[in-house]
This record gives C-alpha cells, sequence and structure tokens, in this order.
C-alpha cells in the first residue's frame, strides 16, 4: 500500500480538495448537498494525475529518480497505467454524481487536461502552462459549467501560482537559476495581492482572506526566496515542495474572499494534516 500511496503522491490530495470549495463559494453558490462530493472528484483526478506522472516518466525516472515506486520495482508499469485509468473514471463518476452534467462540463476537460499535460505537453515549453490550465479547471469544477464564468477570476489565481511552482520544480533534481527563481518569487507576490483584493461580504471575511493571504505570501514567500539565494536541487525541492503546501492557504484566501468562512477554515484546516503526512510520502 505504501508504493501506491507514493505513486499517487497519496497526502497531497488534501491540497487539491479547496480547489472546489474555493470555485464554488467565488461563483456565488457554495456547495451544499451531493455538490459536498466534488472535492473527492478532484482528489481522485488528481491522484490520477499522479499515476499517469509517473507512467510516462518511468524511464526518466529509472536515471534521476531510481527510488520511485516504478523504477525500483514495487509497482510495475501496466498497474500504474491501470491506476490512473480508474482513478480518473472514478473522478468522473463522482463528478456526475455531485452535479450531473453541469459538472461534468468541466470534470472531463479537467481529466483531457491531464492526460494531454502528463503525456504530451510535460517535456515541452507549454507544460507549465499545461499544469495550470488544469489546476484552473479544478477551481471552475466547483462553479459548474453555468458559473465557471463567474469563479474565473479566482481560476486564474490559482492557475497563476501553479505556474511558478512547476516551472521551479524543472529544476528539482538539477537546479535551475537565480533568474528562474526571481521571477517565480515576484508571482508569489502578486498572487498573493490579487488573492485579497477586491470586495468581500463582511469584514470578518475581509480579515481571513488576509490572514489567509499573508500566511501563503509568508511561507511560500520564505522558500523560495531562499531558491532566490541558493538555487540547488535541495533548495528547489524544498520550495516546490512548501509551494504545492501552500496551496492550501490561498484557497481559503479565496474562499473567505468568496463568502465562505466556514469553507475556508475547512479548508485551512488540512494544512497541518497535509505536511504532517508529507514528511512520510513527498508530494514532489
Amino acid at each position: 500500500m505504501r508504493a501506491f500511496a507514493e505513486l499517487v503522491r497519496a497526502p497531497a490530495g488534501l491540497t487539491v480538495l479547496g480547489d472546489t470549495v474555493a470555485g464554488a463559494a467565488a461563483s456565488g453558490r457554495p456547495l451544499s448537498g451531493r455538490r459536498w462530493w466534488l472535492p473527492l472528484s478532484s482528489v481522485a483526478l488528481y491522484w490520477s494525475g499522479m499515476a499517469l506522472n509517473d507512467w510516462a516518466d518511468r524511464d526518466l525516472d529509472a536515471a534521476e529518480r531510481p527510488e520511485r515506486p516504478i523504477p525500483s520495482g514495487r509497482i510495475g508499469p501496466r498497474a500504474a497505467l491501470t491506476t490512473a485509468v480508474v482513478l480518473s473514471a472514478a473522478g468522473l463518476g463522482i463528478a456526475a454524481a455531485a452535479g450531473g452534467r453541469d459538472a461534468l462540463g468541466v470534470a472531463v476537460p479537467l481529466a483531457a487536461a491531464i492526460w494531454s499535460y502528463d503525456t504530451l505537453l510535460k517535456s515541452t515549453a507549454a507544460g507549465p502552462f499545461g499544469m495550470a490550465a488544469c489546476r484552473a479547471l479544478d477551481v471552475l469544477l466547483g462553479a459548474g459549467g453555468t458559473r465557471a464564468g463567474v469563479a474565473l477570476p479566482a481560476a486564474v489565481v490559482m492557475a497563476g501560482h501553479t505556474l511558478g511552482v512547476t516551472a521551479l520544480s524543472l529544476g528539482e533534481v538539477h537546479g535551475t537559476s537565480s533568474r528562474t527563481a526571481k521571477a517565480v518569487l515576484v508571482g508569489t507576490a502578486l498572487t498573493a495581492f490579487t488573492s485579497v483584493i477586491g470586495p468581500a461580504p463582511t469584514r470578518p471575511h475581509r480579515l481571513v482572506s488576509l490572514a489567509a493571504g499573508a500566511g501563503y505570501a509568508a511561507t511560500v514567500g520564505r522558500a523560495q526566496l531562499a531558491a532566490v539565494r541558493a538555487p540547488g536541487a535541495a533548495t528547489v525541492r524544498a520550495a516546490t515542495k512548501t509551494g504545492i503546501h501552500g496551496m492550501v492557504l490561498l484557497q481559503s484566501a479565496l474562499t473567505a474572499r468568496g463568502g465562505s468562512l466556514l469553507g475556508a477554515v475547512a479548508v485551512a484546516a488540512a494544512l497541518p494534516l497535509a505536511r504532517r503526512l508529507g514528511r512520510k510520502v513527498s508530494p514532489t
């Protein structure tokens, strides 16, 4: 079981739960009833992407990441691909049960974007943009197809953060350049700012959004500043891991600004557990 947990980066699934919560809040249609299943659809699709990532990278990982489940021999390539297919189907099924055609109208493009990224785009210059598109669609899944336009600003914020984290993660094995790390750090500052600007329903909503946004900027920015100063592989890996966990605070800030205090608190509550489990199974 540990091998499959590593294959899908199981604890990192906690960092996607808040995408649909933030998207729903931004759309003015907070999750309720069966729509509370939508975060589970996001997790299943995220896990499918992680399994597919390792299947697609199995030859590269044999040289650069031999400890991963496939090159280490703990999971076979066929089993990894089957896992990706099953989890994709599960994610689409849960989306259909939670939101019907309205949810499937976003979930199907999201699944297609995940498979396109892992099998076609990842090794190209378009890779980071492909990953950013996946995250944006995951946020829009919470809004549904009919309300996607209203939630688009929140989706763009999450996409911007994802773009930076993905660009930085390209240096996890061989390091990156200070220039790249600086650009990502500037992007994080802009993301933090845009996550909290704009109207909020009440003062408490505004305060919670500001607190979560400040926490995001401080934690993610500190790790990325370390990568600017020493852009070696170890520092870049640490900054990437912090960036993945930092998505939770960003989701919380967007959710509070969108009008759901309960949702914002619930999303933020996942962060300590994600960090704790991330020490046992790496999210990268």
